[in-house]
């Protein structure tokens, strides 16, 4: 029986049945793998003094995985440098936060074959294999060059940027050239998928055709949209087991019969806090009306902080939420809760719970789980609101959210005042709509989806293919 291998930059499987503190991908990833048939391989999260490749294979829950360490210089190039520091800014239109340096490309290549030469041995034949994310494109590239013939799907979870803006990164060229020896190229929303496209057939002389797929560099490869979902039913479940109604009355308590608005993300400057904390601001000067009647919990938890970027981010953040505080505040009213810790899944569910309205407004985002977290967590007779932007790639798929555009203080503004004075009936109907989607497309149709179109054969492409817009 094939097996599916998931290899991503980190694994971090959930302890115990999907609730602890792990982040979106690590959730998907381990509901994806729950089956108990395939193996999860990738870095351990440590570091060593010299590479050796050595694997530890252990059981974590439910799920097989399989980790190798790394030096730390693989770290600051490969995951700090270029992954973090090149790839992620470009990937989410901010090249003016990207950093091009040689010896960062040097260590995600060595990295991404040393990835390859440590997986190599663990395949059986049979074995379907699926890449997670942006920090190894290359993978299945060093793969094929060991003579690894299965089945290998790629899936990224960011965006892909415009061609233009893709145009700027030195070795964009040969970076897209080994997304081709890859099978099946996945990506979160139709945009995406037609900015890549896009790059293929007018800068690198590609083609597409009417079977979904691309042709160059003497290569074929099949490309799709495959939204990621989430654990539903168990995200559901977890809103209400014991850790989950602790928060959510905890929760209950403190909002003292005013209106939560809740922020929950992680702390990057992609997510748009910095221009929520704005719009906000904005709300409040506009709306004394609503002093006292509401208070705004933002949960981000604090990530990559060796990275000056991420540093400046909170130094800015904790700024303005002080500004907002002393400027609103008073004795018993506190308008910004601002929390840079971190809680557990289960825990969270019940926050959300108990959130009258969901603030999720990336200025750029992949897919954005934290909006569907939200819905499958409310209650079905008095459900909150999920404002969202346009820019997530949720937006797609949950059409009755108050769509916003982040960049706009006054439109993210507009739509808080909408969605606090929002009636039951409508409520209840834009939530029923967004529940439906969350149920039915959850992370097991993901899953289900990608890996049978990864099994198809990749279409055969004439010499000659008909060219087609993309």
């Amino acid at each position: 029986m094939s097996r599916l291998i998931v290899v991503s930059n980190r694994v971090s499987p959930p302890q115990d049945a999907g609730v602890a503190s792990a982040g979106g991908l690590a959730m998907a990833l381990s509901a994806a793998l729950r089956d108990g048939r395939g193996v999860w391989f990738g870095w351990s999260g440590n570091t060593v003094d010299a590479y050796t490749g050595q694997l530890t294979v252990q059981r974590v829950g439910d799920v097989t995985v399989a980790l190798v360490d790394l030096e730390g210089q693989d770290v600051d190039e490969y995951y700090n440098g270029y992954a973090n520091r090149t790839l992620w800014p470009l990937f989410h239109y901010r090249t003016d936060l990207a950093e091009y340096e040689r010896s960062y490309h040097e260590g995600y290549q060595r990295v991404n074959e040393r990835f390859a030469r440590a997986l190599a041995p663990l395949l059986s034949p049979d074995d379907v294999i699926w890449v997670q994310d942006y920090h190894l494109i290359p993978l299945a590239q060093q793969l094929r060059k060991l003579g690894v013939r299965n089945r290998i799907g790629f899936f990224l979870h960011i965006p892909w940027p415009s061609r233009r803006l893709f145009l700027t990164l030195p070795g964009g060229r040969d970076l897209v050239s080994s997304l081709f020896d890859y099978d099946l190229v996945g990506f979160q929303a139709q945009d995406h998928r037609e900015a890549f496209s896009d790059y293929v057939v007018h800068e690198a002389g590609g083609a597409a055709t009417e079977a979904d797929a691309l042709r160059a560099f003497g290569k074929t490869v099949r490309i799709g949209v495959f939204p990621i979902g989430i654990d539903a039913e168990a995200f559901v479940e977890a809103a209400r087991l014991p850790p989950g109604e602790a928060q959510f009355a905890r929760m209950e308590k403190s909002k003292a019969g005013r209106k939560m608005l809740l922020g929950i993300d992680r702390l990057d400057y992609s997510k748009g806090l910095e221009d929520r904390f704005q719009a906000y601001e904005r709300f409040l000067g506009e709306h004394p009306e609503h002093h006292d009647q509401l208070f705004y919990l933002q949960i981000a938890t604090a990530s990559r902080e060796e990275v000056g970027t991420y540093q400046d981010l909170r130094a800015r953040l904790d700024a303005i939420s002080g500004r907002i505080n002393g400027a609103y505040a008073d004795l018993d009213w506190t308008p910004l809760r601002y929390v840079s810790r971190a809680y557990r899944r289960d825990e969270l569910a019940g926050v959300y719970r108990a959130a009258d309205v969901a603030l999720v407004t990336p200025l750029r985002d992949g897919m954005n789980l934290v909006a569907k977290e939200f819905v499958a967590a409310q209650e079905a007779a008095d459900p909150g609101v999920l404002v969202l932007s346009r820019f997530a790639g949720a937006a797609d798929q949950l059409k009755d959210a108050l769509i916003v555009n982040p960049f706009s203080r006054e439109e993210v503004g507009d739509a808080i005042r909408e969605a606090i004075a929002m009636p039951l009936a409508e409520r209840r109907r834009r939530w029923e709509a967004m529940m439906s989607i969350v149920m039915s497309a959850d992370v097991n149709a993901w899953r289900d989806d990608f890996v049978t179109t990864l099994s198809r054969p990749v279409p055969a492409v004439s010499q000659e293919p008909e060219l087609r817009l993309v």
